[in-house]
């Protein structure tokens, strides 16, 4: 069986990936200049660390490497609603798309709709006047607080007039321009969060880097509420890991193979661009060429096997997050631990508005 494939170490807590983060390190609100944002290089060989900036990226790369983004957009998952029968107030949070006008969603207050319960929407500031009204309808209860939705109408017309973009938990300040929670190569709509790693881009870093050698490409992978889920077990192999969608086309996925084969470095930007990556990974293991996509279950953690990802740009996550143990099984958990410790000394900014850390 190949190590990717092999159990999760059994003696491996979670408790091992928590750590102490002082609340005003925790980024409410994006900088102004996206290319700002500070930047802890992490050499992998040598262990050390160094303290530079996003906008310098560049010069940790290698011409030839080539960065992977996710290009997937954050859709408005966020809607607010009235029961037909009883007029009671219904939030959901749309998680995933699952087929053609159906969605998975957590609803608020879950626990009294039923399978063919209404729910009319109410439109966002702006959108109300002179547009007919949209409905969903409850298609099946699920655990904790999950719903499968039916929308009458699933446009992305129905998102942009009745939804809002929601925003992690640890946020508590209002966005006033919702583009700051898009990277600006952001097309496929599906994500319930940001891919954040690559808010940091800038049309002007990306000219950068291409001048400098470093090639781009992009993948897809819909980034779900589950995301921002605690793992709640004790052991690391307890751990249910959240299904997410992803595509990688056949171009990319032979520019992938061609960059691996010249020994030049694949640098995923983002946990979400490394998950898709070492899906297609699997993919190729099972004997398959060129792309894929599908739902990906792909948990990595410490002892994984890394097949494409030989390098990752990532923000400062969650302690006893799944983020976190990717991280760790790049860098190490060691190496991590360090990296967080001098992270939180300097102050840099944590979590999705925060700054950024280079593992290489």
């Amino acid at each position: 069986m190949p190590k990717q494939f092999s159990a999760i170490d059994s003696r491996l807590l979670v408790e091992a990936f928590d750590y102490q983060l002082p609340s005003d390190l925790i980024a409410q609100t994006p900088l102004l200049d996206r290319g700002a944002s500070r930047l802890l290089v992490v050499d992998r060989q040598s262990g050390t660390l160094a303290h530079t900036a996003i906008r310098d990226l560049a010069e940790w790369l290698t011409p030839g490497d080539l960065l992977v983004a996710n290009n997937s957009r954050v859709i408005p998952a966020r809607l607010q609603g009235t029961r037909a029968d009883t007029g009671g107030r219904v939030e959901l949070l749309l998680l995933r798309q699952e087929q053609d006008g159906y969605w998975s969603a957590l609803a608020k207050p879950s626990r009294r709709l039923r399978p063919g319960a209404r729910i009319m929407l109410t439109p966002k500031t702006g959108f109300g006047t002179g547009l007919p009204a949209a409905a969903i309808t409850i298609a099946e209860r699920r655990l904790r607080g999950e719903v499968l939705v039916r929308f009458d109408d699933a446009s992305q017309l129905t998102l942009e007039r009745f939804g809002t973009v929601p925003l992690p938990p640890y946020i508590s300040d209002a966005l006033a321009d919702e583009e700051r929670y898009q990277t600006v190569y952001a097309t496929e709509q599906g994500s319930a969060a940001a891919p954040t790693a690559g808010l940091h881009f800038t049309e002007e870093l990306l000219s950068h880097l291409r001048t400098r050698g470093i090639d781009w490409a992009e993948v897809t992978l819909h980034v779900g509420l589950d995301t921002f889920r605690p793992v709640t077990v004790d052991r690391v192999a307890d751990h249910v890991i959240h299904r997410e969608w992803c595509s990688v086309g056949d171009d990319v996925a032979h520019r992938v193979a061609e960059v691996k084969r010249g020994g030049h470095r694949v640098v995923a930007v983002g946990t979400t661009a490394a998950r898709a990556l070492e899906t297609l990974g699997r993919h190729w293991t099972s004997g398959a060429l060129g792309g894929m996509s599908g739902l990906t279950d792909i948990f990595i953690t410490p002892g994984f096997a890394w097949q494409v990802v030989d390098a990752m740009l990532t923000n400062f996550h969650l302690p006893k997050s799944s983020l976190i143990m990717m991280v760790s099984a790049l860098a190490g958990l060691d190496l991590t631990r360090r990296a967080y410790a001098a992270a939180i000394a300097e102050r840099y900014r944590f979590y999705s508005f925060g700054d950024a850390m280079l593992v290489r």
